[in-house]
């Protein structure tokens, strides 16, 4: 039997954080990611695997809190 992923949204801020720290991991520590650019970003995530979101449903706060979700993963990681 597979395992079932349900797809992602914009406001799944904890997974879509986790798997950019499964694609980046350690290369991207914490001062990088609070210097992202975010069209870079939003490139990133409409790249995950399983994320159903569309380019315009995206807005800064969604952005904000991805980036700060991932700053989190990356610390609980270390």
């Amino acid at each position: 039997m597979q395992d079932f992923e349900p797809p992602i949204h914009w406001n799944d801020y904890e997974d879509i954080a986790q798997k950019l720290f499964e694609r980046f991991g350690n290369t991207m520590p914490e001062s990088k990611i609070y210097r992202l650019r975010f069209t870079d970003l939003l490139t990133w995530v409409l790249e995950i695997e399983g994320f159903t979101g569309k380019k315009e449903e995206c807005n800064e706060g969604h952005l904000e809190m991805i980036q700060s979700a991932w700053v989190y993963e990356w610390r609980d990681q270390q």
